[in-house]
């Protein structure tokens, strides 16, 4: 059972535990009206259903912390209904089902180590890095002596996912890529 959180104890990504499901924060803002008492104006994304709902966290509402573990995993593959993943210490495999890894399977490889999270024994998530270096594997040549600032193109990277990549990238380069929003960070490497 999770501890009891008051609404100052909210913040993105921290999980509840709302009537035996799982739910994480995925967005809060502390609105302090001018008469009557402070409140959270949540977005809350279900662990079970992916479900998103907006919720209303006022002083004196109680709620509890989800009960979560998180589990060091290796991405091995997809079969095409579900992704699965390895922990190396004793070999125990998991599979998540792309409902509930929401845009994570946009910047899953082969090999690639997240952190499975696990309610009441369950895998219900996955937990990646913030920023994952990818391949480009398509997109149109960059045009020599272009260099207005801030004109992207799209470009396709390894995992199949679109990005709106500056115009020097080309295919083959590595870039690296924010996993919250989808953006284009650096170059990682042109080889």
């Amino acid at each position: 059972m999770g501890r009891p959180l008051t609404m100052n104890d909210l913040k993105n990504g921290t999980y509840l535990d709302i009537d035996g499901v799982c739910w994480v924060v995925i967005r809060f803002e502390h609105v302090k009206p001018g008469k009557g008492k402070a409140f959270v104006r949540t977005r809350m994304k279900s662990m079970k259903t992916g479900q998103v709902v907006e919720r209303t966290i006022r002083s004196g509402d109680t709620l509890l912390s989800a009960d979560v573990q998180f589990r060091r995993m290796s991405y091995l593959y997809t079969d095409g209904t579900d992704r699965h993943f390895m922990d190396q210490t004793n070999y125990e495999q998991a599979a998540l089902s792309d409902d509930l890894l929401g845009d994570a399977p946009n910047y899953l490889l082969e090999g690639m180590e997240v952190d499975v999270v696990i309610f009441n024994g369950t895998p219900i998530g996955v937990n990646i890095p913030v920023k994952v270096d990818l391949r480009v594997t398509a997109t149109v040549p960059g045009v020599k002596g272009d260099t207005v600032s801030n004109v992207t193109k799209e470009a396709e990277v390894e995992t199949g996912v679109t990005v709106q990549v500056p115009l020097f990238i080309n295919e083959g380069d590595v870039i690296t890529v924010d996993t919250r929003d989808g953006s284009y960070v650096t170059r990682a490497s042109t080889g």
